[in-house]
């Protein structure tokens, strides 16, 4: 494999890491609300059910403002975007702080959710100016290990801080680490030059644009949103409820349930890493994109799914339902890494930004709806035990076994890149 002339390593993986950073903070974010629950809910006197509510009202404008700022990232610098989120997303953790109420903070975590959406699309589409695509594997894992070492920080940390300053002072601390990413990136971020004169390693003819009424009815492209979904539902499990099911669930108290949390994020990370280091190598071997990131995504969903039903059917002790759990939870999130590949194969480059940010708006209303679910089932069935959880999660693995059974069948990126170039060459004809 020959790289592309206009490839620049060191920058390109100095902005990796920079972005990485970015993501680390997105997830300090999102999970601070799961593991102050207990002191949080006990103050503010939430029921289970209005927890849930209040925990996936970070999603509800997640997907709008993702969409939005998608398509300004196909027509404005992805530095400055970055840049402008970097700074809300610090400014909104005041606020939070001071929450009295569980409509302040709603409103608070709805904000913020608009604020954090587009992070990811925009950083990925940030990166695949620097990295050609057969690349790109491995740099977009790397930024998800970001979320997953700052799921893990937050996991070791938080609690601690907890327990010496009140649940608050999270808050706090929060705004001042988003306050010094964004100095190093005002000073350190640029823009990548790949993209329109990117040769493509595999021969195709591409158009500069397509219909996006004929992209987002294309079965192929609607696969990979449902594996989005199922994917984004569990980690809003995760961010949400993982922390209150190990401390009520299974009887750890705060500060261990902080660190089996932190076990169960950290086992994201190598089992991330190493599928996509798999799917770049088999990539390089020759290997058709089908195979190479389809089928190992199906098959990591369906692995985890099936753990999550054992470990409701099975009675264990608890700390092998967090092995348990820890796996689980971690096979599906390859689908973060390889989906936005998915959908740059089958559509132009001038449309990646948007089409990666719609997937990621419509995929996130999983973790929107996921929290809610298990809220209400958590009301009805009793929260002082494992059962209801467990539940919950059995609810997830049926939802990523019928998305990964629908992608085998449908999804197909050479195939769907095939029908959508002839038929956007029959409609300029």
């Amino acid at each position: 494999m020959t790289a592309s002339p206009d490839f620049q390593a060191k920058s390109a993986w100095t902005m990796t890491l920079l972005l990485t950073g970015l993501a680390l903070i997105n997830f300090l974010d999102k999970i601070v609300l799961g593991l102050v629950a207990v002191p949080l809910t006990a103050e503010l006197h939430l029921s289970p059910e209005k927890f849930g509510l209040v925990a996936g009202s970070f999603f509800w404008l997640f997907s709008i403002s993702t969409v939005l700022v998608g398509f300004l990232s196909n027509r404005f610098q992805t530095r400055w975007l970055l840049l402008a989120m970097g700074l809300s997303w610090a400014a909104l953790q005041l606020p939070q702080a001071m929450a009295t109420s569980a409509l302040a903070l709603l409103i608070c975590r709805v904000i913020l959710g608009a604020a954090e959406g587009p992070a990811f699309p925009v950083s990925v589409h940030a990166l695949y100016k620097w990295f050609p695509d057969r690349q790109r594997n491995l740099p977009v894992a790397i930024i998800n290990q970001g979320a997953a070492f700052g799921m893990l920080l937050a996991g070791l940390v938080i609690p601690l801080v907890t327990r010496q300053w009140g649940w608050r002072m999270n808050f706090l601390l929060l705004g001042a680490i988003g306050a010094a990413w964004s100095v190093l990136w005002a000073c350190f971020g640029r823009e990548g030059g790949l993209g329109r004169q990117q040769a493509a390693p595999i021969v195709r003819t591409r158009v500069s644009r397509l219909p996006y009424r004929r992209i987002l009815t294309d079965r192929s492209v609607l696969s990979v949103f449902a594996l989005g979904f199922t994917a984004y539902w569990t980690l809003g499990l995760s961010l949400t409820w993982i922390p209150t099911y190990l401390e009520k669930g299974l009887g750890f108290n705060g500060v261990e349930a902080g660190r089996c949390f932190a076990v169960v994020v950290a086992t994201a990370t190598p089992v991330n890493v190493g599928l996509s280091w798999l799917s770049q190598r088999m990539l390089g071997r020759g290997v058709s994109t089908r195979k190479a990131r389809v089928h190992l995504i199906c098959l990591s969903a369906v692995a985890g799914a099936l753990l999550y039903i054992t470990l409701m059917l099975l009675h264990l002790p608890p700390l092998q339902k967090v092995a348990l759990l820890a796996i689980a939870g971690a096979l599906p999130t390859l689908s973060f890494t390889l989906a936005p590949a998915l959908l740059a194969e089958m559509v132009p480059d001038t449309q990646r930004g948007s089409l990666v940010a719609i997937h990621t708006a419509l995929a996130s209303l999983g973790a929107a709806f996921a929290p809610a679910v298990m809220g209400r089932i958590v009301q009805v069935y009793g929260g002082n035990n494992s059962h209801a959880y467990e539940l919950g999660f059995t609810v997830s693995a049926v939802l990523l076994i019928a998305a990964s059974l629908a992608a085998l069948r449908w999804l197909h990126p050479d195939r769907s890149h095939k029908t959508l170039n002839h038929f956007a060459t029959q409609a300029t004809a």
